[in-house]
């Protein structure tokens, strides 16, 4: 029963990450140049695969229980408004845009790994969130390897 309970915690957990993730997205795309229809397409296909993983996530945590219908984090919200306010005193330049993007990718890398590190996930669930865990990991490094390139 524990297990149950602390898998649907921990899968509610995630479905706001990636809800954050998609919001982190959509405003980095609203700051981006013209010149920037790389990052404008990569940037739509992580806000699309974090609307996917939500819903994977709702899907296997309404098995154990999970709020799935949890909206975005404090700690979300908070990081859209510090990269509001950032972007006034630094502009809307694509480093500074992906050295955000890339904090954003961090947090949601380590819940991934403490997600799948705890073993309190469900077989289905944990199934899930390998899956997902892997596409977060090739995200961030993309991510990084375009701000180290800048």
């Amino acid at each position: 029963m524990e297990t149950l309970e602390k898998s649907a915690e921990i899968v509610s957990n995630l479905i706001q990450l990636n809800n954050d993730r998609v919001d982190g997205f959509e405003k980095a795309l609203e700051d981006l140049g013209e010149g920037d229809a790389d990052l404008k397409s990569l940037f739509e296909f992580y806000s699309q695969q974090s609307r996917r993983f939500s819903q994977e996530l709702s899907a296997v945590g309404a098995q154990s229980g999970a709020d799935t219908d949890t909206g975005n984090s404090v700690s979300g919200t908070l990081h859209r408004a510090w990269i509001d306010v950032k972007a006034v005193f630094t502009g809307h330049d694509r480093e500074a845009i992906l050295n955000e993007c890339e904090r954003g990718e961090d947090v949601i890398k380590k819940a991934y790994k403490e997600a799948l590190t705890e073993n309190n996930l469900t077989p289905a669930a944990l199934q899930v969130v390998s899956a997902q865990a892997q596409e977060i990991n090739q995200a961030h490094d993309r991510i990084k390897a375009l701000r180290d390139s800048q």
